[in-house]
């Protein structure tokens, strides 16, 4: 029987994250996953120890990849509900180009499959959800007009349930072929959140 080229790690992490994105951890066998990757059990278990390793590490390769390409524009220093919007967008209209309905959000859908039972992968979505409401947090206070200021409690409270709806948002992804209703969700719900910022 010939011998599977050898491919990095990264590229194995790359393949592993597409599999598990679509197919969740509790569905994907090892065997699933030497088949989907191209790599051995071998080389699964000397890169990452077994598949549950494989799938904490596909974590990081999801912000590499998709997170942080959209949402580093949002923890710049001077970002507004303006930068909010515009993540929202890229993130659509990547979903729009593979094909909705979708896989959602891989770490939405951990959140809901494995989290609950888990607390290493709970540790990761509570990370992601921390980096998500930092980033909104950081756009809210520069959206914020004096002299109507937010006292800090709003804000981290408003900071929250954006990240409540981004999960949402994601996960609704999974059920409709309607990009431009996920759009006039995002437009509406961020005018609620301008006219709460605004309101005296």
């Amino acid at each position: 029987m010939p011998r599977k080229a050898n491919i990095t790690t990264q590229n194995l992490t790359d393949r592993a994250l597409e599999h598990f994105w679509k197919n969740g951890f509790h569905a994907s066998s090892l065997d699933d996953l030497v088949k989907s990757t191209g790599a051995t059990r071998h080389a699964i278990y000397g890169a990452f120890g077994g598949k549950k390793q494989m799938f904490l590490a596909c974590f990081q390769r999801y912000q590499d990849l998709v997170v942080s390409p959209a949402f580093t524009q949002v923890e710049q220093p001077d970002a507004t509900l303006e930068q909010v919007a515009t993540y929202f967008e890229a993130q659509i209209s990547r979903a729009e180009e593979t094909g909705l309905p979708g896989p959602g959000c891989f770490v939405a859908n951990s959140a809901t499959e494995v989290a609950p039972h888990d607390t290493d992968v709970l540790a990761k979505v509570e990370e992601h959800n921390a980096r998500l409401k930092l980033g909104f947090l950081n756009a809210l206070r520069n959206e914020t007009p004096a002299p109507h200021q937010l006292s800090a409690e709003e804000l981290e409270l408003l900071a929250g349930v954006l990240v409540v709806f981004t999960n949402g948002l994601w996960s609704t992804s999974r059920l409709t072929q309607d990009g431009d209703f996920l759009r006039a969700s995002t437009r509406q719900f961020l005018e609620t959140i301008r006219t709460r910022i605004s309101a005296p």
